[in-house]
């Protein structure tokens, strides 16, 4: 291997990192996992993505679908009818995702009441900081 090989290749994994972040703050954020839990369940319509997404702003819901149809989790399909019929899936790549976050949905669902305690404990707290 010559010097400008390794040099390189040390370049290479010197990027991975950053690489590693950006991919983490898009499909790490709470809409993400959220449509991708839904789509786990099979293809659903933007209404349907919608409906299921509690608190998403359509406009939210729109830029969040496009991030990852761009990264390749998920597929949108196009049906000219009329109405067009619009709907996304995950890809298999999404469906790899989707096994690695559910433990920690689930965790999330579990551990609700617990958070939502300590957080009144901390709040109620008479030396707590103001937010």
């Amino acid at each position: 291997m010559s010097g400008a090989e390794g040099g390189e290749s040390r370049a290479a994994r010197a990027e991975d990192p950053c690489k590693a972040r950006e991919v983490l703050g898009i499909v790490g954020d709470k809409w993400s996992l959220l449509i991708v839990r839904n789509l786990s369940q099979g293809p659903r319509r933007f209404t349907e993505l919608k409906r299921a997404v509690d608190g998403i702003s359509q406009r939210m819901l729109t830029v969040t679908l496009r991030d990852l149809e761009h990264d390749g989790i998920l597929t949108r399909t196009v049906r000219n009818v009329m109405p067009p019929h619009v709907s996304y899936e995950l890809t298999p790549m999404g469906r790899t995702l989707r096994e690695a976050t559910a433990p920690l949905l689930e965790w999330s669902i579990t551990h609700l009441t617990h958070i939502d305690a300590a957080r009144t404990a901390y709040d109620t707290r008479p030396d707590t900081p103001p937010a």
